[in-house]
């Protein structure tokens, strides 16, 4: 936001930039966006909505969308993303992150760094993916997720998608950084999975970024103390 919004600015449409801390869910962060917003121009109501959820365990660019700009979602949603993350090597979860405990430990014996560097080009280009069992994707209008933590047994069909980069930035076993850019429906978690089997193994992602949407850039995202400001400031100021 460039200059101070007034309650027609948000009613209008504002593309907010966040960077969202962990252990927040998205859902969280627009809430408390709406209710902000409400709060400071003594409003009831607000259409607020994010493009592109967020895991809790993530932190990173998260933009929200407010008033008729709400219709541009699903058009953000759709742009490219970069990611930065951190994958560890030699155990799997069933979530394929840390939302879920370690089931299987395998030794890292004989793992190289050129071995893993030269399993990433497998993963770039146009792929097919499998999403994790622990996701907000629906199968016979259920959540899958919920298949999940009731023990079920579900079959998930691969998808295409694509990886346009990944790269190795560190390793320092367990953990591998990487950075990656990809499109709309690619799974990091489920990629982190697919690498640990690439190399004989077994992964989990323990850490995710989201940098970039399209041309928007982590960089310019505030945080919900920096968006508090703004608005306070903007109340006093109309």
């Amino acid at each position: 936001m460039h200059k101070k919004p007034n309650v027609e600015d948000f009613k209008e449409g504002q593309v907010l930039l966040f960077d969202k801390p962990l252990e927040w869910t998205s859902f969280q962060v627009v809430k408390k966006v709406r209710w902000l917003i409400k709060k400071t121009y003594g409003i009831k109501k607000i259409k607020v909505g994010h493009a592109g959820t967020l895991d809790p365990l993530a932190t990173g660019l998260l933009i929200i969308c407010t008033g008729k700009f709400t219709k541009r979602i699903a058009e953000f949603m759709g742009q490219e993303k970069e990611y930065t993350g951190t994958i560890t090597l030699g155990a799997t979860t069933p979530s394929y992150d840390l939302e879920t405990e370690i089931d299987a430990t395998f030794p890292l014996d004989g793992i190289t760094e050129e071995q893993i560097k030269a399993a990433t080009p497998q993963f770039t280009g146009a792929i097919k993916q499998r999403p994790p069992v622990f996701s907000a994707l629906k199968k016979e209008g259920k959540r899958l997720y919920k298949f999940a933590r009731a023990g079920e047994e579900v079959d998930i069909p691969k998808r295409d998608v694509a990886i346009r980069e990944f790269e190795i930035t560190r390793i320092n076993l367990p953990e591998v950084d990487f950075r990656v850019v990809c499109s709309k429906g690619t799974y990091i978690r489920s990629l982190a999975y697919d690498f640990g089997k690439a190399l004989g193994n077994g992964a989990h992602l323990s850490a995710l970024r989201r940098t970039k949407i399209g041309a928007y850039n982590v960089k310019n995202g505030l945080n919900m103390e920096e968006f508090q400001k703004t608005l306070s400031e903007a109340s006093i100021g109309s």
